[in-house]
């Protein structure tokens, strides 16, 4: 992984409205599902913290043709305690701000760590659009994270569900510039 920066500030927010605009047809033709089998599921990960997932958020089948895993972290400022509730019941109204994306395929919504750091896990399809989304969400949680707390990896031709089945493949993925590896999931329960 190079250098992790957001897009210009024009180019990401137009992105945004894209978006936000290409996501009503697609929750008005119920393309958009909420699926509960990975609920409660526990990801363990690499730098010692785990998360258990709230929500996923599909489209479509949710499977990729040129499939990528994206995991993206942040922490909140200002969200502590009981604040973690109130976040997680809010966060579903997120929901247009990338299920517009070209290439988004799924999203596993994960509570805060041990470390108040919240993570998004994807597939994409397409590690430039991967890549594309990852720096255009990067405007959108500047504006409530705590600076320095915005991360993402992308890891090509891997499915999200192989990357939290089978470790192994995700080890072989770019190497962060954080070596505790944040972002490899190590098992699930």
């Amino acid at each position: 992984m190079g250098e992790q920066r957001p897009l210009a500030p024009r180019e990401a927010w137009w992105a945004v409205v894209a978006c936000v605009l290409a996501t009503l047809p697609l929750v008005a033709r119920h393309r958009v599902g909420l699926p509960e089998e990975r609920l409660g599921m526990r990801l363990r990960f690499a730098d010692g913290t785990s998360a258990r997932v709230y929500r996923e958020t599909r489209l479509g089948s949710g499977s990729a043709k040129d499939p990528c895993t994206l995991v993206v972290v942040f922490r909140l400022r200002l969200v502590r305690g009981s604040a973690h509730v109130l976040f997680r019941a809010e966060s579903l109204l997120n929901t247009p701000l990338f299920v517009g994306f070209p290439g988004f395929t799924s999203k596993l919504w994960l509570t805060h760590d041990e470390r108040d750091r919240y993570r998004g896990v994807y597939e994409w399809d397409g590690q430039e659009r991967a890549e594309h989304y990852a720096r255009s969400l990067w405007r959108i949680l500047a504006l409530v994270s705590v600076p320095g707390s915005i991360h993402y990896a992308v890891l090509p031709g891997l499915r999200r569900d192989e990357a939290i089945a089978d470790p192994g493949p995700a080890a072989q993925g770019p190497a962060p510039e954080d070596t505790a590896a944040w972002w490899r999931v190590t098992s699930t329960a």
